[in-house]
C-alpha cells in the first residue's frame, strides 16, 4: 500500500504537549481524519537545544512517523520548524510537510498601535524562518520579544495557572503592556495552554494569536490539493507516542485537550526510535 493512501493518518510532531494544541485544532478542521502524535518528552524543551540537536531529532521523529504511515508532516513546534523544517524538505523530498510560523504577518496588519508582543523561544527568535517573516511583514511595526524562560517546563509540568507560571507571564507581558502593545503574538504551540491566563494579564483590549487555526487550514488546504483529505462518515482516530512516561501523557492529555486515545512509549537509540 502506498504511503499517499488517503486512509494514512496525519503525522504530527512537538518536543512535548505544546503541539496538542495544534492537535486539537487538526482534529476539529479534519474530523475524518487519522492523526499519529509524537511528543518527543525526552528532550523537552527544544528551545534551549542547539539547531543541530533540533534537526537530528527531527529527523528521527520523522523517519518514524513516515514509518508509521504518515502522508503529511505538521511540524507542531515553532523551534523544529526554525531550526529543521527546511532541512526535513531536503531530507524527505516526497513529503509534504506544514510547519509553524509566528503570526507576525496578522498582527502587523491589525494593530492599531503599531506596537506587538510575541512570545517565543530561543531558536525560534533566532532563526531564519522568524527573521524572514519580520523582514517582509513587520517593518513598519515595533516588536517587543521575551523568551518566558521556564514556561515551557510548566505547561509540561500540567502548571497551567499556578504562582509560578503567573510570575513567568508577568514578567513578560508586563513591560509590554507599559509600552503599549494592543496584539500578543504565541510563537510556541506550549503557549496557547496558558491564554487564560495571560488574558488576565493583559486584558480584553489586546488580541492574543493563536497560530494552530491557521496551521490546520493549511494542513487541510495541501491535503485537498493532493487529493489526500480522509472523506465519508466515519471520523478519524488518533494514537500517541512519548519518549517519555506514556501515563503521564494520559494525564496530561486530559487535563490540555480532554482527548483519549492509545499512547505507547518509544525509546531513542543511536539516533533512531524504537517502540519499547
Amino acid at each position: 500500500m502506498s504511503k499517499t493512501e488517503i486512509t494514512h493518518p496525519i503525522g504530527v510532531f512537538d518536543s512535548g504537549v505544546g503541539g496538542l494544541s495544534v492537535l486539537h485544532a487538526i482534529c476539529k478542521e479534519l474530523p475524518n481524519e487519522s492523526v499519529t502524535y509524537f511528543g518527543d518528552q525526552r528532550h523537552v524543551p527544544y528551545g534551549l537545544r542547539s539547531l543541530e540537536e533540533v534537526r537530528e531529532y527531527s529527523k528521527a521523529i520523522t523517519q518514524f512517523l513516515f514509518d508509521q504511515g504518515a502522508k503529511i508532516i505538521v511540524v507542531a513546534c515553532n523551534t523544529a520548524s526554525a531550526a529543521a523544517l527546511h532541512f526535513l524538505r531536503q531530507e524527505f523530498p516526497n513529503l509534504s510537510f506544514v510547519g509553524m510560523e509566528p503570526a507576525v504577518k496578522p498582527a502587523a496588519e491589525n494593530t492599531h498601535t503599531g506596537i506587538v508582543g510575541v512570545l517565543a523561544t530561543p531558536t525560534t527568535f533566532q532563526g531564519a524562518l522568524y527573521a524572514s517573516v519580520v523582514e517582509r511583514f513587520a517593518n513598519n511595526v515595533i516588536l517587543l520579544e521575551n523568551t518566558c524562560p521556564g514556561l515551557v517546563q510548566q505547561i509540561e509540568r500540567g502548571a497551567l495557572d499556578d504562582n509560578e507560571t503567573r510570575a513567568i507571564l508577568l514578567a513578560a507581558l508586563q513591560p509590554m503592556l507599559g509600552r503599549g502593545i494592543d496584539t500578543v503574538v504565541l510563537g510556541c504551540t506550549h503557549y496557547p495552554f496558558v491564554i487564560p491566563q495571560i488574558q488576565k494579564i493583559v486584558g480584553p483590549e489586546v488580541r492574543v494569536i493563536d497560530p494552530a487555526p491557521a496551521v490546520a487550514r493549511q494542513t487541510a488546504r495541501l491535503l485537498d490539493s493532493a487529493g489526500r483529505r480522509a472523506a465519508g462518515p466515519k471520523p478519524g482516530t488518533v494514537r500517541f507516542f512519548t519518549s517519555g512516561d506514556a501515563n503521564w501523557f494520559k494525564v496530561l492529555l486530559l487535563k490540555l485537550i480532554v482527548e483519549t486515545g492509545e499512547v505507547s512509549e518509544v525509546e531513542w537509540e543511536n539516533s533512531e526510535i524504537h517502540l519499547k
